[in-house]
C-alpha cells in the first residue's frame, strides 16, 4: 500500500466523526427498533433483497429476489424469508448458524430510497412457515427467521448518482464475458465454456422454485 495513504488512515471514531460530524436530524430520527407501517409498505413493494451475514471465514453478501412481497412481515418485529433454489453454497446460511447478526438492504424497482434491517436470524425447517411460501407446489428448503433490532430508510442519493433504474444506463449482457468464458479461464478449462453457457439462462428460468 502506498505509504500517503496509510499516512492518512482513519483509526479511531473522534477523528471519523470530525470529518464527517455526528449524525443527528433525520439521518437519526428515522430509525426505529420495529417495522414501522411506512417501512412495512417499503418491505412488500420489494422484489430484491441483500442480505449480509458474518461467520468464521468472514463476510458474505447474497441477493434474494422473487415477486414483490416476498419477505413476510410476520409482526412489527419479525421478518420471514424463503431460501430459494440457488448455487447449494449455503454461505449465508453457514454464517447465520454460527453468527446470528444480519443486515438487509431492500431495493424497488424505479424507488431511489432504500430500506435497511439489522437484526438477529435463525433458520427454520417448520412446514407450517414452508407451506406459505409454496410456489407452483414447491417449497422452499427453509425459511430465514429474522428477528429485527433497527430499521431505517436510506436516502436516494446513491441510486440516484448510479442511475440505478434508467434504461439509458443498461447494459449489453454480450458486452461482458459469459459466465462460461469466466468458469472456463478460472478453472483452467476444467469446465468447457460452451457447454456450460449452451441454454443457460433457460436452465435458470425453468428451476426458479
Amino acid at each position: 500500500m502506498d505509504a500517503t495513504i496509510e499516512e492518512h488512515r482513519i483509526t479511531d471514531i473522534a477523528t471519523l466523526e470530525r470529518l464527517y460530524g455526528a449524525p443527528s436530524g433525520a439521518a437519526v430520527e428515522k430509525e426505529v427498533d420495529y417495522i414501522h407501517p411506512h417501512y412495512r409498505t417499503m418491505i412488500a413493494a420489494s422484489p430484491f433483497v441483500v442480505l449480509a451475514t458474518s461467520g468464521p471465514g468472514g463476510l458474505d453478501t447474497s441477493p434474494r429476489g422473487d415477486s414483490a412481497g416476498f419477505v413476510i412481515v410476520e409482526d412489527e418485529r419479525t421478518l420471514l424469508i424463503p431460501d430459494r433454489r440457488g448455487n447449494n453454497r449455503a454461505d449465508s446460511l453457514r454464517n447465520i448458524i454460527s453468527n446470528p447478526h444480519v443486515a438487509l438492504l431492500f431495493l424497488i424497482p424505479g424507488v431511489g430510497e432504500t430500506l435497511r434491517v439489522n437484526g438477529r436470524a435463525m433458520i427454520s425447517t417448520a412446514p407450517v412457515l414452508l407451506e406459505r411460501f409454496r410456489v407452483g407446489g414447491k417449497l422452499p428448503r427453509s425459511v430465514i427467521v429474522v428477528r429485527v433490532d433497527t430499521v431505517f430508510f436510506q436516502c436516494a442519493r446513491a441510486v440516484f448518482r448510479a442511475r440505478l433504474w434508467d434504461p439509458a444506463q443498461h447494459v449489453d449482457r454480450r458486452s461482458l464475458p459469459s459466465l462460461g468464458a469466466m468458469l472456463a479461464d478460472i478453472s483452467q478449462s476444467r469446465i468447457d465454456a460452451a457447454t456450460y453457457d449452451r441454454g443457460l439462462y433457460e436452465r435458470l428460468k425453468a428451476a426458479l422454485y
